[in-house]
């Protein structure tokens, strides 16, 4: 390992965002010993018990040691990786491959002919270079303006032989190959569909890979995979053989540690009421039909799910003292006048609750655009920490995997969850006769040291009334 004791070198270390969290994993490297990077550029991803972020480097120069290899979880304020800044010698690469999961350094290469790619991209100035001005943060976050810059592909110049490596599942891995350009969202795509970005043909500008290429890749794999004998739930266990093994153990950890953490917090503080309550919600079916229509919605997420946010929107407005916190070193009630809605998304990461801010502000047009940019930023993996603070109440749509209801937990520091269940064509009494109509049962969870029963079941009541007659969302606004 090298000894980092020249002042040209410069240490990233794992940074604070001030959410009062005080570790992260790191998921993937995007850079290696030897590559060149620029200030602002990505340089790795790490998972926070939050979310999973991106990292910058704050510096220019030459990544001379990555410090931990990927999966390892490492303490806010330790160091991750050194990069030798503008002005400094050549960065050595290690020659042990402890740092990161990379391919072996071809051994007694010379100095000058495996270095003299990266020396010559570095800046010629050492006073352009100002680091020292900068802190380092996560993305998001600080006072950063720029840009993400992408690392240049390494020249052909370098013409240092690559040893002879074993074949891993019959293909021999590429020498000195370049590491594919494509964004960190296409990037996620690819990990999660086990798609080897190197053998993938970009189709986008530059070179760059996209979100079709990489379906385009994995499209072959998932058509000759043989089809399973019976449906199954799925697991989280990896999509290999079991040959044999009776148990796989998973490390918990991340988003799914600090949520089953908070749960835990949650289940055994807070005492949990729940109250059900089966609707006829036809008439808000036709009315998200005939919204999908309107030139004001074109474009936007329409669907139950928003008609039924601002239902417990106009409920809250309606019955303001269920919108609350406690307080527990003051033993006090905290009547918020503001509603960060909560929507709980499940993840490949696990569940997590991004909120809309000041959601009782927003227009049925505004509130079905912030549905909609949670519901992607979700997908791709990159809300961020901030989402997901501040939240006073949440919906939880458990009816998409077709449950009929369920009894939620609170999310910590909030006063009621609502869970929606599966919308479905049953037989309801209408008008005295026996007809076929769209049905749905709401369950609501509140903390009862701030929410006695009255006050909960005139929210849910309230909810209820608005999908089954939602004209009631003018009449009672």
């Amino acid at each position: 390992m090298t000894t980092m004791t020249d002042a040209s070198v410069r240490e990233f270390k794992m940074p604070d965002v001030g959410e009062g969290l005080t570790e992260a994993e790191i998921l993937k490297w995007y850079v290696q010993p030897g590559d060149t990077v620029t200030d602002g550029q990505v340089v790795c991803e790490v998972e926070t018990a939050k979310a999973a972020v991106e990292l910058p480097i704050p510096y220019d120069g030459v990544v001379s040691e990555l410090r931990f290899p990927e999966g390892t979880t490492v303490d806010v304020g330790t160091a991750i990786i050194a990069v030798r800044v503008a002005g400094g010698a050549p960065a050595p690469v290690p020659a042990q491959a402890e740092a990161a999961p990379a391919a072996p350094a071809a051994p007694e290469a010379p100095a000058p002919a495996a270095t003299a790619s990266a020396s010559a991209s570095a800046p010629a100035s050492a006073e352009e270079a100002k680091p020292a001005a900068r802190q380092p943060v996560l993305v998001g976050y600080g006072v950063s303006t720029s840009a993400t810059k992408r690392r240049p592909r390494k020249g052909p110049e370098v013409t240092v032989p690559a040893p002879a490596q074993p074949e891993l599942n019959g293909h021999a891995p590429a020498a000195d190959s370049p590491r594919p350009l494509a964004k960190p969202p296409v990037r996620k795509l690819a990990k999660d569909l086990g798609v080897d970005l190197t053998a993938v043909t970009p189709s986008g500008p530059d070179g760059i890979i996209t979100r079709e290429d990489v379906h385009a890749a994995a499209t072959p794999a998932a058509v000759t995979a043989p089809a399973p004998v019976a449906a199954a739930p799925a697991a989280p266990a990896p999509a290999a053989s079991y040959d044999g093994v009776r148990e796989t153990r998973i490390p918990v950890k991340g988003v799914r540690k600090a949520t089953a953490a908070a749960m835990v917090g949650s289940a055994f503080t807070a005492p949990h009421v729940t109250e059900f309550v089966t609707v006829d919600v036809t008439r808000t079916m036709k009315l998200v039909e005939e919204l999908k229509q309107d030139k004001e919605m074109q474009g936007r997420r329409v669907n139950p799910l928003l008609l039924i946010a601002k239902a417990l929107l106009v409920a809250i407005k309606r019955n303001p003292d269920i919108n609350a916190s406690w307080d527990e070193a003051n033993q006090e009630i905290v009547v918020k006048h503001y509603v960060n809605l909560g929507i709980a998304a499940a993840t490949p990461r696990g569940l997590i609750v991004p909120n809309i801010k000041d959601a009782q502000d927003k227009t049925l047009p505004q509130l079905a655009d912030a549905l909609g940019e949670l519901v992607a930023t979700a997908r791709e993996g990159k809300t961020s920490p901030s989402a997901m603070q501040g939240g006073t109440v949440t919906i939880t749509n458990v009816g998409v995997f077709g449950v009929d209801t369920g009894t939620p937990i609170l999310n910590p520091g909030e006063s009621a969850i609502l869970a929606i269940g599966a919308i479905k064509l049953q037989p309801w009494v209408h008008k005295g006769k026996v007809k076929p109509r769209q049905v749905t049962t709401l369950a609501l969870s509140f903390d009862h040291r701030l929410v006695d029963g009255e006050l909960g079941s005139k929210v849910l009541a309230d909810v209820a009334a608005i999908l089954e007659q939602p004209k009631r969302l003018i009449t009672w606004a």
